[in-house]
């Protein structure tokens, strides 16, 4: 059966006291949104449908960066639930299959409970998502349920105090065929206190069409919605401990998890050790085996195994360490690719270089790789030498084998096998710094008398 995602993202956020569109907020280094779509793309979703309304432009941009093939719909004023999943009609014409409509504020939700929601569409034409909560007063709406049949939803503020006692409340996540949920929300109306359209009222219109209706449970964690700073406050607390328990059972060793903190994204192998305070960035793999050392940054990059990173060094957007890599304290590496045993362990920068296998990168050594207006790259061999607070100008190129002395500045090619030295003669003046000393000393105290006087 093909499947339509309906992704409502149109909300402003007020409490979350910004201009920024509240999907936008980010949540372990990713706009909620993304959240909410890489669930809904894991189904494989034959249409993708975003509805956007505050900050709708931005929201696309957004989408776009993560479900490209998305198609955005905006709905200009905000009339509930049911008013937003209407929004995405056009967008659905002639598609035949199942649409689920997911919340972009939503960030939780497993790939698990969704495909457990499709499997219940074999039983019911519409299927909605619970959970159950031991608190009579949580503000949601119940599920009344007979059997495995949902006959209706209230909301929390039209419940009776019998109804308030079921514990099985509303996620707001439906599936339906997705010509049924159209024609199901054509017919809700805005007949109450706040005079809109809410996606709750398909149920008993599905049931007095003579259409079944069921629920899927899943835990209350996964239904987490985030309105205020302070709940995204709390869902980051909460994603950090579950990724770092994940990755705990997964075999990563941590000796201070609470202190290293990951990206939506952050991919972790089988005895990596994570040493304390480390942070991820989006993007990074880091391969089994390797060690990451404390209080290093990582983002968009690559670590194979048996790679060391750190402590203190940061590795940017397109860094590629292969196996056996060490990349030392305050060494900063941007898109990069270090070949297997490379060494670069101490105060160096290597931005737009390619290094071969077994190469020894010394100390305080740059490439220059920016004129001021374009990059350039620099292309070192296998088995080099570069000498510590060596500069290469980039573009530049260090044959197989070479070697360059300590401060040399690299602005031609250097041969294979060749030894590049590039710096001025020293010249040694004896005495000249003992004179120099009296001199100032002298004039230091000539001008404290001055003042004092």
């Amino acid at each position: 059966m093909s499947l339509a995602l309906i992704l409502l993202a149109a909300g402003k956020g007020t409490r979350m006291e910004s201009d920024l569109p509240k999907v936008l907020h980010r949540l372990a280094q990713a706009p909620l949104l993304w959240h909410a779509l890489r669930a809904g793309q894991a189904l494989e979703p034959a249409r993708s449908v975003v509805v956007a309304g505050h900050g709708a432009a931005e929201v696309e941009a957004s989408a776009a960066e993560v479900a490209p093939e998305a198609q955005v719909v905006i709905q200009e004023e905000q009339l509930g639930t049911a008013h937003a999943v209407a929004q995405a009609k056009s967008a659905l014409a002639g598609f035949e299959g199942d649409a689920l409509v997911l919340y972009g504020d939503t960030p939780f939700i497993t790939v698990e409970t969704l495909e457990a929601m499709r499997d219940a569409r074999a039983g019911h034409d519409v299927v909605v998502l619970g959970f159950d909560v031991a608190d009579p007063d949580a503000r949601y709406g119940r599920l009344v349920t007979e059997g495995d049949e949902l006959l209706r939803i209230v909301e929390f503020k039209d419940t009776t105090e019998e109804e308030r006692a079921i514990p099985l409340c509303n996620s707001g996540v439906v599936i339906a065929d997705a010509a049924t949920l159209m024609s199901l929300v054509d017919a809700v109306g805005n007949d109450n206190a706040s005079g809109e359209y809410y996606l709750t009222d398909i149920v008993e219109i599905a049931r007095a069409r003579g259409l079944s209706a069921g629920v899927v449970r899943c835990e209350e964690a996964e239904t987490l919605g985030i309105n205020s700073r302070a709940e995204l406050r709390a869902a980051e607390a909460a994603f950090q401990a579950r990724k770092r328990e994940e990755l705990l059972d997964d075999g990563v060793l941590m000796s201070a998890p609470e202190t290293v903190f990951f990206a939506w994204d952050s991919y972790i192998g089988r005895d990596a050790e994570i040493e304390p305070n480390v942070v991820f960035g989006p993007g990074v793999t880091v391969e089994s085996g390797a060690l990451i050392r404390s209080f290093s940054h990582l983002e968009g990059c690559h670590v194979s195994r048996g790679a060391i990173v750190g402590p203190f060094a940061r590795l940017r957007r397109g860094a590629e360490l292969a196996e056996e890599v060490h990349v030392g304290n305050f060494v900063e590496v941007k898109n990069s690719y270090l070949a297997e045993g490379v060494k670069a362990n101490h105060l160096t920068y290597l931005g737009d270089a390619d290094v071969g296998e077994r190469t020894n990168v010394g100390a305080g050594t740059i490439t220059c790789n920016y004129d001021g207006f374009f990059k350039h790259r620099t292309t070192i061999g296998r088995e080099a030498f570069i000498g510590s607070a060596t500069m290469l100008v980039a573009p530049v190129t260090v044959g197989d084998g070479a070697m360059t002395g300590s401060g040399t500045v690299v602005t031609e090619a250097i041969p294979a096998g060749a030894l590049a030295l590039a710096r001025t003669k020293q010249v040694t003046k004896p005495g000249l710094a003992t004179k120099m000393r009296d001199m100032l000393r002298a004039r230091k105290a000539a001008q404290k008398s001055a003042k004092e006087g």
